[in-house]
């Protein structure tokens, strides 16, 4: 390991507490499921179901369509009740498989019996990851077969398992480690396999001794594998950060991980990847956070993809009385966004729910004020960036500098320069505007 952290970064208060010793537990769907073809970057899977069709656990019900995009599995069984646009997550409408759930969960035939790994080759690994419609499960949602088919697999040195979980609030990621951490370390050395020259390394922040314990127990003698504690600071589980500090290295925002030899998965998809491979068992379910000062039990769930957010909230008790819910987050405060319609299905990428009772960005532009050129922004940047800068060329206009001398599309958009200016300016959403107007605009010109 490089060094325990990385440059720049925040302290927010985690938040954690409300929810960290919360054991995770199943949560069973009652109402009808609905599955967005799009649950993961790239292309919208295809439908391969009609209105009227029966349906099972475990059955693809949208097929991948093209390289970089993922099956969609189906999560109950019943009838497809249509295939329509519906609100999602994001708040967009969307087109959906909507299925009409019969509560009886019956699993399609072939998976559930575990296989030896010694006796399953490469590509059926690859093949089985994709089948599974496994994304990445921190957020990002790229697809995971796709990810682990670099251009030079000879050149990968480090497999990086990212259990940081460094977004306030969230501690499902933290629960899944403790209570499967043998099954995690099997689906790293599944990963291993792929890739006999690599190391793989766990990286747990040390905020979470509960998990690491589990995690060292179940690597203990396993070669090539390392449990590797870091220091507990936003934004420790960012895919650079990560690479920062296990292997020491930097890279340029139009490489990927794989030109400088890492792989970064989530502990959710390595979790994932090890049910796919020995048990043939595709993603439909996964761990999930609902927490915040308005919920009544901030509780850890294992919740089948698919399911409504309002009944989720139902089975942690649903929000305290007297609380008026002001402000409702997928994700965390950092990275997460605010949802305005709560009768929306989980996705594969859907981590956490936060219920606020109050609205910190409401409260902040009540606080707004010009900027005072302290340079706290540039000092947490974990990109090494301008932030200053960067919000005044867009300010006027400049996108052309805000991209070419400033860097801009280099933002990773963790808002620690959010977090940390004394004027309560809103920069990473100023940035998130940018980088669209940008990308927009390179679109525009590419259809030309």
């Amino acid at each position: 390991m490089a060094k325990d952290t990385f440059r720049g970064g925040v302290h927010p208060h985690d938040q954690k507490a409300l929810s960290r010793d919360v054991p995770l537990r199943v949560y069973e769907a009652k109402g009808e499921m609905i599955f967005p073809l799009s649950q993961h970057i790239g292309k919208p899977a295809k439908p391969l179901v009609k209105k009227g069709d029966e349906v099972m656990v475990g059955q693809i019900i949208a097929e991948a369509d093209g390289f970089v995009s993922a099956n969609i599995i189906c999560s109950c069984s019943g009838k497809v009740k249509a295939l329509e646009k519906r609100r999602i997550i994001s708040g967009a409408l969307a087109d959906c498989i909507v299925v009409e759930n019969d509560g009886q969960f019956t699993e399609m035939a072939g998976f559930g019996t575990r296989e030896d790994l010694d006796f399953i080759d490469d590509q059926e690994i690859l093949t089985r990851i994709k089948n599974a419609g496994i994304v990445g499960m921190g957020g990002a949602g790229f697809p995971t077969h796709v990810k682990l088919t670099p251009k030079n697999p000879d050149a990968i040195k480090y497999i990086i398992v990212n259990g940081a979980e460094c977004e306030p609030y969230l501690t499902c990621d933290d629960q899944l480690m403790r209570a499967k951490a043998d099954e995690i370390v099997e689906g790293l050395r599944i990963v291993l396999k792929l890739f006999p020259r690599a190391s793989g390394y766990i990286a747990i922040e040390k905020n979470k001794p509960e998990a690491i314990a589990a995690m060292e127990k179940a690597a203990y003698g396993k070669e090539h594998i390392h449990v590797t504690p870091v220091k507990t600071k936003y934004p420790q589980g960012g895919e650079k950060s990560l690479i920062r500090v296990i292997a020491g290295l930097d890279f340029p925002r139009a490489w990927l991980p794989a030109d400088v030899g890492c792989i970064v998965i989530n502990a959710g998809t390595t979790f994932a990847i090890q049910r796919a491979v020995l048990y043939k068992e595709p993603l439909y379910r996964r761990a999930m956070t609902i927490t915040g000062d308005a919920i009544k039990e901030p509780t850890n769930f294992i919740v089948r993809t698919g399911t409504l957010l309002t009944e989720v909230i139902e089975a942690a008790g649903g929000l305290k009385e007297g609380i008026t819910l002001k402000k409702a987050l997928a994700g965390g405060p950092m990275m997460g966004f605010a949802i305005s319609n709560l009768e929306v299905p989980t996705q594969k990428v859907t981590n956490g729910l936060t219920l606020l009772a109050e609205d910190p960005a409401e409260k902040a532009e009540e606080q707004i004020t010009a900027c005072l050129h302290c340079g706290r922004c540039t000092t947490v940047c974990p990109v090494g960036l301008m932030p200053q800068m960067m919000a005044e060329a867009f300010e006027f206009n400049d996108l052309e500098r805000y991209e070419k001398k400033l860097y801009g599309l280099e933002c990773v958009e963790c808002g620690s320069c959010t977090y940390i200016c004394p004027s309560k300016r809103p920069l990473m959403q100023t940035f998130k505007r940018a980088k669209g107007e940008i990308m927009a605009a390179k679109r525009a010109g590419g259809a030309k």
